[in-house]
């Protein structure tokens, strides 16, 4: 390449230049010479200082990765024989996982001759998503993988972004107005007779 369209460290456009007189004005400024659009004519090519910018990056993709949302994946594994009641515990702790924003993943996994009736576990699985549909939507039908049958599901939209917080204690009255009191009943409160 014989020319290039410079641009120096502020942005503004030098022009278009040889690349000799480009490399000597970086080497001058104590920059470096980067080659921005190699596919254009002439290649566009930028005067920075290349250690500072590849930090910045970096800085950068680490503070994007601090903010973002880690979804874990949890797993809840079954049999074919797993009663109602234990199946029931097991959907209250996948809503509970749902509810905190994390993806369930339901196994049930076949031992022995078990394997000769998957209908068990398909049914068992399709019963599990219609007990959560109003908690999370279904990412991953019911499929056969190997000798286990699974099953994802991911927390609904509209669950995930409002916070999940609950308090068990009764809001407090706002004020003495809300309460409608009685003399009568002050009095029998108080330990005396009404008059």
């Amino acid at each position: 390449m014989r020319e290039v369209r410079l641009i120096d460290e502020n942005g503004e456009q030098v022009g278009i230049i040889t690349t000799r007189d480009a490399l000597d004005m970086a080497h001058d400024r104590d920059l470096d010479l980067v080659e921005v659009a190699p596919n254009a004519s002439p290649p566009v090519c930028r005067l920075m200082d290349y250690g500072k910018y590849r930090y910045e990056q970096t800085k950068k993709e680490r503070e994007a990765r601090k903010n973002q949302k880690q979804v874990e994946l949890k797993e809840i594994r079954m049999q074919p024989r797993t009663d109602t009641h234990d199946l029931q515990v097991k959907v209250n702790n996948a809503r509970r996982f749902l509810e905190d924003g994390h993806k369930v993943k339901f196994s049930v996994r076949f031992r022995g001759r078990e394997i000769t009736h998957p209908e068990i576990g398909r049914d068992m699985l399709e019963q599990i998503a219609e007990d959560l549909r109003d908690h999370g939507v279904l990412e991953q039908k019911p499929t056969l993988e190997g000798r286990a049958y699974s099953l994802i599901m991911a927390p609904s939209p509209s669950k995930t972004q409002q916070p999940a917080k609950r308090s068990d204690k009764p809001a407090p009255p706002s004020s003495l107005g809300d309460i409608d009191f009685d003399a009568e009943d002050e009095d029998q409160q108080a330990g005396q007779a009404p008059l």
